[in-house]
């Protein structure tokens, strides 16, 4: 699930796009998945529209969690560079 703002939606991962290694700055677009602390630039699916800005023009609007259904722990976190 991802909550951005007040409002929680059901969310999936469409596209991986790459990830960041943190010591080089490769990107690595090959990758499959992402794992604990890693750094990626992923696309998602909402089921509920949301209305967002880029992180840059508003942290409050451009920031959201990532919620495991399951443990409803947050599980990542993370800011809007662009929309599709």
């Amino acid at each position: 699930m991802i909550k951005h703002t007040t409002r929680t939606a059901r969310a999936v991962v469409r596209e991986l796009r790459y990830r960041l290694d943190v010591n080089t700055l490769h990107r690595d677009e090959s990758a499959e998945e992402l794992g604990l602390n890693d750094i990626g630039r992923v696309r998602f699916r909402t089921t509920q529209p949301l209305f967002v800005d880029e992180y840059r023009r508003n942290r409050t609007t451009g920031g959201f969690i990532l919620i495991d259904e399951a443990t409803n722990a947050t599980v990542a976190a993370g800011m809007i560079t662009g929309t599709a």
